[in-house]
């Protein structure tokens, strides 16, 4: 990364580091999509079994990968603040939490695995399929947290391509494994949708040695010296990381875990219902990667600024990538607005489901404003490195607006399901308007008192 002096360079700069990350999600979506569909080819109980076990399994990773993801603000910083001798020890402690809380997991997963999915009351085929796709995913917990920590040293490093090629690398092998440990091909076991899960693990093993080979051996990375003497620990620094990363990664847990209790919700409607629910949400949840992907870059970006006292810089960068997301999400939101119909007919040949999906989505222009505000507020927030107020407004608009609207709306109104859709939108507005005051408190008052202080 470098400075930038112009909202032109500004632009060129978060695209330069926004498209690679867009690139990489969709990637990692498409490992998910690999799973879901080669098990659905393989029959409806492996399809099934998947699906359980990735709804269990979505949000402890998203809530736990936010909690590491925490190296790449705290980074950045660092590198703005012209301390790069400090950015290694940064990410080995990062890495040290990784291998920490990938084995609490397991050990938590080990003792809990069976009564959730009891509780589940599930076919005895699906949750024997659900329960083994999540042992075979169990062994590849370890390397992707190492990789989460390591992507987010290269990313704070602005160099977003490495994981976009690293992921564009990975995605051969992903498909490959499913093809040979799904189906029993090649002299493979038949796995079935278990054998998605092995393929998954194996895949993020590869992915962690690529990138601990880039980073061992290529410049600028290899100049860090993250993988010597890891005698050194200091649970100052482990603190440093938790103290960002746990209100980031709650924060993700709980917006994950409130879309699947709105599922769960929807169960009590009819399949056709559900069925488009699912879709629509397929859909938003696709687009939803193009902010997400804003607001990895601009967490970079805005914490580089505030690392070098750019507090201007850091300020134009917050809501470039904010205006950025709502200009992306009116664009894509009409599309599919305009769209509607045959979008709904690439998910189902059933015209009545069909019919419900495209009105689920004449709401996902508000949806997807609204999303992309709050998605690219927090991320700027992140940047400095203010997360505990913004983890109590997300947990307010998700948990006591989104789901309590959402339930009158369905269920006292003539709204039905659209319901859920208008109580999602407006928790996401509220949480988006809440973190914009939020950082505009932060940009006027604490850090510009800060400016002001260090030209004393």
């Amino acid at each position: 990364m470098k400075q930038t002096f112009t909202l032109k360079e500004k632009t060129k700069q978060i695209c330069i580091l926004l498209i690679p990350i867009l690139i990489t999600q969709l990637g990692m979506f498409s490992m998910v999509f690999f799973n879901t569909i080669m098990s659905g080819k393989y029959n409806s109980t492996a399809l099934a079994g998947v699906a359980i076990g990735s709804s269990i399994w979505s949000p402890i990773f998203t809530g736990i990968s936010g909690i590491l993801l925490a190296v790449s603000p705290i980074a950045a910083q660092r590198f703005g603040e012209k301390k790069s001798h400090e950015v290694a020890s940064v990410v080995k402690h990062g890495i040290y939490l990784s291998i920490l809380i990938a084995l609490v997991v397991i050990l938590f997963g080990f003792f809990l695995l069976d009564p959730i999915l009891d509780k589940m009351n599930l076919n005895a085929g699906v949750r024997d399929t659900a329960f083994h796709y999540l042992i075979g995913l169990s062994y590849g917990i370890l390397p992707l947290f190492i990789f989460n920590v390591l992507r987010s040293f290269i990313y704070a490093l602005g160099k977003t391509r490495v994981i976009m090629i690293i992921m564009l690398l990975s995605l051969p092998l992903n498909f490959f494994l499913n093809y040979v440990l799904i189906f029993g091909n090649l002299g493979f076991p038949d796995l079935g949708g278990a054998g998605a899960g092995y393929a998954t693990s194996i895949t993020y093993w590869g992915i962690m040695v690529m990138t601990v080979f880039i980073v061992r051996t290529k410049e600028p990375f290899s100049s860090y010296p993250i993988f010597a003497d890891f005698k050194e620990f200091s649970w100052d620094k482990c603190k440093e990381i938790l103290k960002i990363g746990v209100p980031m990664g709650l924060s993700t847990f709980f917006e994950t875990s409130m879309f699947a209790v709105v599922t769960i919700l929807l169960s009590k409607f009819n399949v056709t219902t559900i069925a488009a629910y699912q879709s629509a949400l397929n859909i938003v949840s696709f687009l939803y990667m193009i902010p997400i992907s804003i607001s990895t870059a601009q967490t970079v970006l805005v914490g580089y600024e505030v690392g070098a006292r750019r507090y201007k810089d850091a300020k134009q960068y917050s809501w470039l990538g904010i205006y950025l997301a709502i200009l992306i999400a009116v664009v894509t939101g009409l599309f599919v607005v305009v769209f509607r119909y045959q979008v709904a007919g690439f998910y189902s040949n059933e015209t009545e489901v069909i019919n419900l999906t495209a009105n689920f989505l004449i709401f996902a222009l508000f949806f997807q404003i609204c999303d992309a505000i709050q998605a690219t507020a927090q991320a700027a927030l992140r940047g400095y490195k203010d997360v505990n107020l913004a983890f109590i407004m997300t947990l307010i608009a998700y948990w006591l607006i989104c789901l309590p609207a959402g339930y009158l709306l369905a269920h006292y109104t003539g709204l039905g399901a659209r319901g859920y859709w208008l109580g999602l939108t407006f928790g996401l507005l509220a949480a988006g308007i809440a973190l914009s005051i939020r950082l505009i408190y932060i940009q006027k008052r604490k850090f510009v008192n800060k400016a002001v202080s260090s030209k004393v």
